[in-house]
């Protein structure tokens, strides 16, 4: 142990009151930092996965049709023409959804591709009528654009491959028209009415999805929404979704259709996630604010009781930037230690928060909270309060760095 460091250390343990106030900020503060982020990242991932999971990655419908202006360059009838873009058409639904599927599998980060067709529909239960909206799929392919195989919760989906009339429900639905696996329904839709057999229900936690949609094989959707060709929108799985807004741009370009990014269709909970997570890690770095002036505090009142000492150091060859190392060192070891319980308490306690109970419907759904096990949000924390206890320890260093000897002893010392 250096010198510098030992009488660090003596000085330190001349106020431990007040070096343990400051170490417990410390300790709250970076393990409540944790916890904090851990929570809401978790959320948000999980929010993040249940979008994919359900709509996926990418949407593509509508075809784009660009429309052209001529512009007289040269002057008035200069004969010179270039042509501009001024906006664009949107024609509604894609007309060839077979060729505009082999154009998206050459794309490197395009995993697989689902067509669906949806059109507004009544359905009638001997309970209740409802309007819905009907989604007719070729199940192979959703099932590998989305976590449907996942989400069913009573039934079985192969029943459904080979069941024309069958339909998939979601679990809220059905609940509201009291159906049940195996139960039938009517769809009317363009003046007529067709029944159907539940064969399975399904639950994403998305209570706009739970309630409205209902899942057909294509060919049986195509024929009660009398629409024999054509799709209403692709969805698409990417092998890396962080990609997707330059994928859909390129796509957007490459295929003159309309695509939207898994980032632009949710950007406003987004943005209320990110939100949340600023706000949360403001609110708790009030802790380590109070550990730097704590800390500030102490530092102060050690250095107005230990001007004797400091003199006497001066006196024996230490240099000005010794001293100020010495109360460096205090504020060092008390953060060290601090970040290091403050990290073990915020990995415990989000480890506790992990068990709670907590039933979330709307958006998502989950029996319990749910974290993140982030390094960074470590990084971030032990970062945060690195900067505010030091910067606050840098006021009282430069004080002790600057008395001398003499003025020590005339009693003049600042």
């Amino acid at each position: 142990m250096s010198p510098n460091l030992r009488i660090a250390y003596r000085f330190l343990t001349a106020k431990k009151r007040a070096m343990l106030m400051s170490l417990s900020c410390i300790v709250l503060g970076v393990g409540l930092f944790i916890v904090t982020q851990a929570t809401t990242k978790g959320f948000e991932e999980f929010f993040i996965r249940t979008i994919l999971g359900t709509k996926g990655a990418i949407t593509i419908e509508d075809e784009i049709q660009d429309t052209i202006r001529s512009m007289d360059v040269g002057g008035y009838n200069s004969g010179f023409q270039i042509q501009q873009k001024e906006g664009r058409k949107f024609i509604q639904g894609i007309q060839e959804p077979k060729l505009l599927i082999d154009a998206l599998k050459q794309f490197p980060n395009v995993l697989a591709v689902s067509e669906v067709l949806y059109g507004s529909v009544t359905i009638r239960s001997s309970f209740k009528d409802e309007s819905v909206k009907v989604y007719g799929i070729n199940l192979e392919d959703h099932l590998r654009v989305s976590q449907l195989g996942n989400q069913i919760v009573r039934g079985d989906l192969e029943v459904f491959r080979t069941t024309p009339t069958g339909a998939i429900l979601g679990l809220e639905m059905a609940k509201r028209l009291m159906l049940d696996v195996g139960d039938s329904f009517t769809l009317e839709a363009t003046g007529q009415l067709r029944r159907y057999r539940v064969i399975a229900l399904y639950e994403t936690g998305v209570s706009d999805i739970d309630k409205y949609w209902v899942y057909l094989n294509i060919g049986e959707a195509r024929s009660l929404l009398h629409k024999p060709t054509g799709a209403s929108f692709l969805q698409v799985n990417l092998i890396d979704n962080n990609r997707a807004p330059a994928d859909a741009d390129r796509i957007s370009e490459v295929l003159h259709h309309g695509a939207k990014s898994w980032q632009e269709r949710e950007k406003s909970w987004l943005e209320a996630f990110g939100a949340l997570r600023y706000s949360s890690a403001i609110t708790v770095s009030v802790f380590t604010l109070i550990a730097g002036l704590a800390m500030f505090n102490t530092l102060a009142m050690i250095v107005m009781e230990k001007t004797k000492e400091i003199a006497i150091l001066r006196s024996m060859g230490y240099t000005r930037e010794d001293i100020s190392r010495i109360f460096l060192w205090q504020a060092v070891l008390v953060l060290g230690v601090g970040c290091v319980i403050g990290m073990g308490f915020g990995a415990l306690v989000t480890y506790g928060v992990s068990q709670i109970r907590l039933s979330i419907t709307g958006i998502f759904k989950t029996e319990t909270f749910v974290v993140s096990w982030d390094g960074w949000h470590y990084v971030a924390a032990v970062a945060t309060a690195i900067v505010m206890v030091m910067v606050a320890s840098l006021v009282p260093a430069r004080r002790a760095a600057k008395l001398e000897p003499g003025d020590v002893i005339r009693g003049t010392a600042q």
